[in-house]
This record gives C-alpha cells, structure tokens and sequence, in this order.
C-alpha cells in the first residue's frame, strides 16, 4: 500500500504520493495555503485515480471528458509527464519525467493501485 506524505512548503502545503517501494509516484500540482486544503487534493485524488488516459502524444487523440489523466511531452519532446485533472479540470497531481511513455503509463497504473488505499503521513518541517 502506498503513502501520500503531506507536508509543509514555501506558503501553504502539499503532498507527495509514494508507491511500496519509496518511489514518489506523482505530487500535488500547487502548493495548498492550508492542511485542510491539501487534505482536500488528497482525496481529489483518490477520488479520480480511476479515470482514463487521454494520450495528447498522438495525433488526432481522441478528447476525453474530466476527469482524466493526460500524457504528454515536454517542449523538448524528451520526456513524458502525466497530469490528473479532477472533474472541474484542474489539475490536481503531477508526475515525474519519464524516459518512455510505457513507464509514464506504469506511473499512472501506479497511482490507480496506490492512491484509493494509500496511509496519510504527516511530515513537520
């Protein structure tokens, strides 16, 4: 079972999902100004871990309604990243930079088997 790591950052808090091995799997896209916030982030992602993937690495893909993961490169076309949008369209976690797009798709595989029974830790400082 994985672990979501809230703790504090410049101006609020946020939160770091981890996978069994420590592996930080995604984290939360801003910086919330309270813990009652990023609590809320953290539920928001458990909520919509389960959604589907919109691939905007290929062309002509198909557009999908939130909530959604979307793949995508960055602007030197190096890496893949994957975001989680909840319902409303914002974002809600982010992922590391991965070298394939196989293991952007495992980090996203991750967070559906992660998140929904992931521990809550909290971290001071």
């Amino acid at each position: 079972m994985g672990k979501f790591v809230v703790k504090p950052a410049s101006e609020g808090m946020t939160f770091n999902l981890f996978a069994n091995n420590g592996q930080v799997i995604c984290r939360a896209s801003q910086v919330y100004a309270s813990e009652a916030t990023c609590m809320n982030g953290v539920e928001s992602v458990r909520k919509n871990c389960k959604s589907k993937v919109e691939d905007q690495t290929v062309a002509d893909y198909a557009k999908l309604k939130n909530p959604k993961y979307e793949i995508f490169m960055d602007k030197n076309g190096e890496k893949y990243y994957f975001r989680l949008k909840a319902m409303n369209g914002e974002i809600i976690a982010v992922s590391q930079g991965y070298a394939g797009k196989d293991s952007c798709k495992n980090g996203i595989e991750s967070v559906g088997k992660n998140a929904p029974d992931a521990t809550v830790v909290k971290e001071d400082e």
